[in-house]
């Protein structure tokens, strides 16, 4: 597995308008991803928006389900949040992800995101793997 993060946010959308999001490989089942907290990120009291938060934690376990289902294409069933605590401009948030279960149809998951060593948003969530030949996706995949 890897040590080093790389860029996942290549492709114009979303995530790369919002600064992107940089992932590794910990293990099969174990992922960690990150992001540093600009302006746009900020919400009316200057705080990290939960949506930012959200769509982090969307990406970024995401991810650990589409490397986890062997690099199908995946899908958000469900993701369930809890806002725990707070962040700030300039801050490193680092996600952390464990792979909980596996079928041949979904994934399980649960993710951390912290700032500064202390938690500030937990998820569980479930992901559709999709059965599809990835050559007829369309650009963006």
């Amino acid at each position: 597995m890897s040590n080093n993060f790389e860029q996942i946010s290549l492709k114009t959308g979303f995530m790369k308008h919002n600064g992107g999001v940089l992932f590794r490989n910990i293990s099969e089942t174990e992922y960690e991803f990150k992001s540093i907290i600009n302006e746009n990120h900020l919400n009316a009291a200057g705080i990290t928006h939960g949506g930012y938060l959200s769509a982090l934690i969307d990406a970024g376990a995401g991810t650990a389900a589409h490397r986890a289902a062997d690099n199908s294409p995946c899908v958000t069933i469900s993701l369930d949040l809890k806002f725990i605590g707070v962040s700030k401009l300039g801050d490193e948030i680092i996600g952390y992800t464990k792979i909980l279960k596996k079928t041949k149809t979904l994934v399980f998951l649960f993710c951390e995101l912290k700032c500064n060593k202390k938690i500030i948003t937990s998820a569980s969530g479930v992901w559709k793997i999709l059965k599809v030949n990835p050559s007829n996706l369309g650009p963006g995949g």
